[in-house]
């Protein structure tokens, strides 16, 4: 019992390595890792502006298509994303998410109002305009698998050998970290297994920014998960987007220690085309699109395992409001005038009507 406990300290203790820097080297996170962790070397530093992820799920497998867009002067960074079954990984398609985004996109429509508000005549005073707004056999496999992926060095490690990947490790030069190494226990517990990424572009000497090429993720899976656990290491709010495209709407199980998670899209898509057809297939599917914030990701609790729920169909309707017109001029404007109209005749007519009146000769 003793040396098991040992063996899982060392597995703990090294596969923390990879989050070394988790806290100490992103710069003002605000999306949320469900990667696992970004982390760089101890000189640099490197933040995530935002992360997008797009999962299919066809009922037995599983693929995860992310994509990070990030700042920071580090050279070279690297994540660790737990899976629970062994994955393989190859280069995502970037035009995904802006197809996703063209399918979800909220319906815009146009609402009128009668009165004048700030921004408008007589009351803007001229300002202009406002801006818009498996487990390994023999429990000793360590690195099971490593490609080259344009800018990625990817491995594909298990939690059974520290040894194997304590190697991996020091070889790209990452130091061991001294604190939340429990955080890593669950998965070690549920022999769960690693895609470490480390971005390492040709041109040594550039800082990574901006956009990064998207990796798919795939893996066996009888149940939609997302990993989130890790994320709660963040020490700022974490906002999550996820795209769903599955079979049936899936909604979370659980909030996880986040608010209640938000539907921003839930539609059939009934011919899937381009890079959606090339991740779900050509069949139809329903999409669904969730954002969930965390505004104190510390209480983020487990994974987020997602559920079939009914097909109900959502969209955002944006309302763009104008103020109302008639032939180009305010409605109020012609409103008052007409009103002003009115009441002047109708004064013109009372006046003449009295002094008619008072002309008219009394009966002798």
């Amino acid at each position: 019992m003793r040396g098991t406990h040992t063996t899982t300290t060392r597995i703990l203790t090294t596969l923390f390595a990879l989050l070394a820097l988790q806290l100490g080297s992103l710069v003002a996170p605000a999306w949320a890792c469900g990667c696992g962790a970004m982390v760089t070397r101890p000189e640099e530093r490197i933040g995530v502006d935002q992360e997008q992820s797009a999962v299919h799920w066809d009922g037995r497998t599983e693929t995860i298509v992310m994509r990070f867009r990030v700042h920071g002067n580090a050279r070279q960074a690297a994540w660790i994303m737990p899976v629970p079954r062994r994955a393989d990984v190859t280069l995502g398609d970037p035009g995904l998410f802006d197809a996703i985004e063209e399918l979800a996109a909220p319906e815009e429509r146009e609402r009128s109002y009668f009165w004048p508000r700030e921004d408008d005549w007589p009351f803007d005073s001229g300002r202009g305009d406002a801006a818009s707004v498996g487990a390994a056999p023999g429990g000793s496999v360590g690195v099971v698998g490593r490609e080259r992926l344009g800018p990625f060095d990817v491995a594909r490690l298990t939690a059974t050998d520290p040894d194997a990947l304590g190697d991996w490790l020091h070889a790209n030069g990452f130091r061991l970290p001294d604190r939340l190494t429990p955080e890593l226990r669950p998965y070690v517990d549920r022999r769960w297994e690693y895609v470490a990424v480390r971005l390492a572009p040709e041109q040594k000497d550039v800082p990574l920014y901006g956009e990064l090429t998207p990796l798919r993720i795939t893996f066996a899976s009888s149940e939609l998960v997302y990993p989130m656990r890790l994320s709660r290491l963040a020490e700022t709010r974490q906002t999550l987007d996820l795209s769903i495209l599955a079979a049936h709407r899936m909604e979370p199980r659980s909030p996880i220690g986040g608010e209640h998670p938000e539907v921003t899209f839930s539609g059939r898509i009934d011919r899937p085309e381009g890079p959606v057809a090339a991740l779900a297939g050509d069949a139809p599917v329903h999409l669904t699109v969730l954002r969930q914030r965390f505004p104190e990701p510390s209480r983020i609790d487990d994974d987020h395992v997602l559920r079939t729920v009914a097909d109900t169909p959502y969209r955002q309707v944006i309302h763009r409001e104008r103020l109302l017109t008639v032939a180009g001029i305010p409605a109020w404007i012609l409103t008052a005038a007409a009103g002003a109209a009115v009441i002047a005749a109708l004064t013109v007519f009372l006046t003449v009507r009295a002094n008619r009146r008072r002309r008219v000769p009394s009966a002798a």
